[in-house]
């Protein structure tokens, strides 16, 4: 017997402030009513919910909408960490996008949130053996959100994607827990190796804009990559980065710097 709303809502709080900030949400904008209706209130969960919006998201003349709800059910069905990282990655945003005054905004409008949701979907495909339907995913997210992440890539929790244009991480890339990056970051290789080739992200990294992180190096947690840097070596954990090609300008100023989002520099964290 299906659990009533009310009973479904007491056991995951992120999903009954969905649902409260959608009545809201309707409330102050009638016109919003069926897209916040077919998205969110008709639901019985949050990864009801996801799967749905990410189904319609996806969706071309190729793939019917109904076919990928149905793969995005059976994945959430089988492996209930992808639905954990969902609300991580939806709660990070919150908490770290001055633009983002809702939990329901992510869900609904946010194509780096959503990009992020699609590709861990493309990532549990590649992990079950089905590497074309995998790619497909990857195709799909890269023409609609304009974001390349290769299904291979392994991204960790609480991850948020600003903005997201133009945003790639190739196939051997590892990103760790609460990184954050913006607008046109590169997570890539430096030339035709076929092994691992891509770089290693530590947790609680802040990459800033236009930034390119490549080859097989790894970046150390809590550190920053400054907007438009070229990283080309290993970083060690907690430090500032900045330049082209990028070297160590000083200490990271916080012990967080994904969460905080400080991206200035000030010459006493020099290191």
């Amino acid at each position: 017997m299906a659990k009533p709303q009310a009973q479904l809502a007491e056991i995951d709080p992120v999903w009954s402030r969905i649902r409260s900030e959608a009545e809201e949400a309707i409330a102050a904008e009638p016109l919003m009513g069926g897209l916040i209706h077919s998205s969110v209130l008709h639901h019985q969960s949050f990864a009801c919910a996801l799967a749905y919006r990410l189904s319609l998201k996806l969706a071309s003349d190729e793939m019917p909408a109904q076919i990928l709800r149905e793969i995005i059910d059976g994945a959430y069905g089988a492996e209930p960490e992808l639905v954990v990282s969902a609300r991580a990655d939806l709660v990070a945003t919150y908490e770290r996008d001055p633009a983002c005054h809702r939990f329901l905004q992510p869900l609904l409008y946010f194509k780096g949130y959503q990009a992020i949701q699609a590709y861990r979907l493309g990532h549990w495909l590649w992990q079950e053996g089905r590497l074309d339907l995998a790619y497909f995913v990857q195709m799909r997210v890269s023409e609609t959100f304009g974001v390349d992440i290769h299904p291979a890539a392994r991204i960790g929790r609480g991850v948020m994607i600003d903005h997201a244009h133009s945003v790639v991480i190739g196939e051997t890339a590892v990103v760790g827990d609460n990184v954050s990056m913006l607008h046109s970051v590169t997570l890539g290789g430096t030339g035709k190796e076929e092994q691992d080739r891509h770089p290693k992200i530590g947790n609680g990294v802040l990459i800033g804009a236009g930034a390119k992180v490549l080859g097989n190096i790894r970046i150390g947690d809590c550190s920053r990559i400054a907007a438009g840097s070229v990283v080309l070596i290993d970083i060690p954990a907690c430090k500032t980065v900045a330049g082209v090609p990028a070297r160590i300008v000083g200490e990271a100023g916080c012990a967080q710097p994904s969460v905080s989002m400080d991206q200035t520099f000030k010459g006493d964290e020099r290191g």
